[in-house]
């Protein structure tokens, strides 16, 4: 059968792809509303490639999708005929434990790799959230989502050293390489970090790795209010020790510092004592137990109706008791429920507002927008999540700004059809 709007059957998909890996979408397949014809899901980067030259010549708009568990970022797409999975490229390709280097392909669960890694006392410094909800490798790199341990081991783009992506006209373009020391054309892998799928599908990557910390410690505090919360995370950072993260958990009603330290016994010891002093002027220390540490997090907000918006707010970390104020007090003047995580040693807020009408939501994402914008030069604030018509009000990335014509002169270089994404990045494009 035809997809409506166009000449292609699913059965010239399967031809390319395989009969099991290719079907007529459903609902559930939809993006922000907009239904894709058809969904395919390659075994290899060869049948990727030709798939990709197939619905480049037949003009398909394509999104690229992983686990899905980082769908909801970007704006609706514009157009939507085609989506390609990855699931069926979910293998390592390449693992040597004395090189401390992996290469994966993009369907691979972060969770399953990690797994694999721990078998040989190392690890991929990652741990973004949606890690437990079956993330891929290929989501993580799309997105540039990074967690907690950022601080000591960076993000995406720190620790990707080569990547095989597929442009949509087929082309298979690789860079970077298996060690470390030779990175030739990292600027390949960082292009791709982050474009959310608006220049190709990853198909590859190679990452380099770390070992696994013999022990590790996580410190907690209450903090009387934000002042105090910013200043107990500046005292940390400007201490000698070195945490691997340090997260802020808050609500109306107050919230939480941890600081993670990892390392032999004896550092993370000694590194113990000297957060346990700096932080004990800001209220009573605690040492968490594994299990505490994995549960905490922000009350749940009540149950009173309306749809969560959650905004990723990123400022420099001084600023960190600043930005909170302006997040804590749009929530308060919308009449909604904040719960607000984040990395106060990066300067990066994830706040989620809720139980409010969609203008009190539109109104509060428009009010943080404008305050860090205007008060903290290189800052953002990017809409993750929405209800649709949220979203159809608010730009999610925010203003392009100077680096507008640039991301547009790639886009065209990369995706000069269109097809990749459409609508959903920076500026629409």
């Amino acid at each position: 059968m035809a997809a409506t709007g166009t000449n292609v059957h699913v059965g010239q998909i399967r031809s390319i792809v395989g009969d099991a890996n290719a079907r007529e979408a459903t609902e559930n397949d939809a993006i922000d509303g907009v239904a894709p014809h058809f969904v395919a899901e390659p075994e290899s980067v060869e049948d990727l490639s030709r798939l990709m030259s197939f619905a480049s010549g037949e003009g398909l708009a394509i999104a690229p999708r992983g686990a899905g568990t980082k769908l909801s970022i970007g704006n609706p797409p514009s157009e939507l005929d085609l989506v390609v999975g990855t699931a069926n490229l979910g293998g390592i390709i390449e693992y040597v434990p004395g090189d401390q280097v992996v290469r994966v392909e993009a369907g691979i669960s972060l969770e399953d790799l990690q797994e694999r890694l721990e078998s040989e006392d190392q690890m991929l410094g990652l741990d973004p959230p949606e890690k437990r909800a079956g993330a891929t490798v290929g989501g993580i790199v799309a997105t540039n989502s990074s967690g907690p341990r950022r601080l000591r081991y960076g993000t995406v783009r720190d620790l990707i050293i080569g990547i095989t992506v597929v442009l949509p006209d087929g082309t298979v373009a690789k860079a970077g390489s298996k060690v470390v020391k030779n990175v030739a054309g990292y600027d390949l892998s960082k292009l791709f970090t982050g474009s959310v799928g608006s220049a190709g599908v990853i198909a590859q990557a190679n990452f380099r790795l770390h070992p696994l910390p013999e022990a590790a410690r996580t410190l907690a505090v209450e903090p009387g209010g934000t002042r105090e919360a910013g200043e107990a995370a500046q005292a940390v950072m400007h201490s000698q020790a070195e945490p691997s993260a340090m997260e802020l958990h808050w609500s109306a009603d107050g919230g939480t510092l941890t600081v993670l330290l990892e390392g032999i016994e004896a550092g993370v010891s000694a590194q113990s004592e000297t957060v346990t002093e700096l932080l004990s002027s800001f209220g009573e220390v605690r040492t968490l137990t594994s299990e505490e540490a994995d549960a905490l997090g922000p009350q749940e907000p009540p149950q009173v109706g309306g749809d969560e918006v959650v905004l990723k707010v990123s400022a420099y970390p001084a600023a960190l008791s600043e930005v909170l104020d302006l997040v804590l007090g749009a929530a308060q003047r919308g009449g909604l429920w904040p719960r607000i995580t984040g990395h106060a040693g990066s300067g990066v807020l994830f706040a989620g507002l809720s139980g409010g009408a969609e203008e009190a939501l539109v109104g509060a994402v428009e009010e943080v927008r404008g305050a860090v914008l205007r008060g903290y030069p290189g800052g953002s604030v990017v809409v993750h999540e929405a209800p649709l018509a949220v979203k159809q009000r608010v730009e999610a990335w925010g203003p392009a700004g100077d680096k507008g014509p640039l991301i547009r002169r790639v886009k065209e270089r990369f995706d000069p059809g269109g097809t990749m994404n459409p609508g959903r990045f920076i500026g629409g494009l």
